[in-house]
């Protein structure tokens, strides 16, 4: 997250990662490896060649961070202005 605040933790763990793997499936990108630490996601991803990274990469943040500001009131008043990531 922004500011590399520790708040992916428990149920917002959770539902961060169901969101990233609906996300890749929509995209048709396969995601080998991942973790969720408490400040920061890693990613290890298979791409078809005719997409680029850069427009994959803001499919996974722009849509997660709506929905997890959506469905999370305390990231709302921690990440004001809209941004999570």
């Amino acid at each position: 997250p922004k500011y590399r605040k520790r708040v992916l933790t428990g149920q917002v763990s959770l539902r961060l990662r169901d969101i990233l793997r609906q996300i890749a499936l929509e995209h048709e990108v396969h995601i080998i490896t991942g973790k969720i630490a408490s400040d920061h996601v890693h990613m290890f991803v298979s791409y078809r060649p005719i997409e680029s990274i850069s427009k994959i990469v803001q499919y996974l943040k722009g849509t997660s961070s709506r929905v997890m500001l959506a469905e999370f009131a305390h990231l709302r008043k921690q990440f004001w202005g809209r941004h999570l990531w």
